[in-house]
């Protein structure tokens, strides 16, 4: 999986160097999971212009993952699995409202399967969220049926209790999974904040 999301961006990919990110190339993943997408509303959807966008749909389609025709863009078989198994690992994600633990208005939180063991201080996510154009990120690990914000394991639960259910209603973490929160002052940046995190753990693993 992770091998196919660079080599859409990577130099080795066919076309010219990208002016897109792995970021929106996994939010193409997730459109393209929910239905069949045009060419221009892919574009703003992504927040990209035309011209990146015709190459990001070039080259999902010269690696087999998409078919294209009149009614747009849709997955192969084999785009389908590789969806399927990057939905896996971030399978859920969940809209939480501006609070002290959050960092802007529009927030957006993704549960990350496994994803614990790859945190380190959250500097790393909140880096990656900072550079996808969202205001940053938290970070929280479930470990022992607690979520925790690394790095001193300030304990969820008693600081902000509503968010806490809410995390844990909406996402359902399990053992040594991760969640990221990305706040912007839109929720597409934040969404995309969120997704930018989200890959710094997928790319560890």
């Amino acid at each position: 999986m992770k091998y196919l999301l660079r080599e859409l961006i990577g130099e080795k990919a066919p076309g010219p160097t990208p002016s897109f990110s792995v970021v929106h190339v996994i939010r193409a993943l997730e459109l393209l999971g929910e239905k069949p997408i045009g060419r221009n509303r892919l574009s703003q959807k992504l927040t990209l212009g035309e011209g990146a966008t015709r190459t990001l749909i070039e080259r999902l389609r010269s690696l087999s993952l998409i078919v294209v025709d009149r009614k747009g863009c849709a997955f192969s078989r084999k785009g389908r699995k590789l969806w399927s198994t990057l939905h896996a690992t971030i399978p859920r994600k969940t809209v939480l409202k501006e609070s002290g633990l959050t960092l802007a208005p529009f927030n957006v939180a993704i549960l990350v399967k496994d994803g614990s063991s790859n945190v380190r201080f959250g500097i790393e996510q909140r880096d990656a969220a900072l550079l996808a154009g969202a205001k940053g990120a938290t970070t929280l690990i479930s470990k022992n049926g607690r979520l925790t914000i690394p790095p001193d394991c300030r304990d969820l639960i008693k600081d902000f209790p509503e968010i806490h259910r809410r995390l844990v209603d909406s996402l359902k973490p399990g053992e040594n999974d991760a969640i990221v929160i990305g706040s912007a002052d839109t929720l597409e940046k934040a969404e995309f904040g969120a997704l930018a995190a989200a890959w710094t753990l997928l790319d560890r693993s």
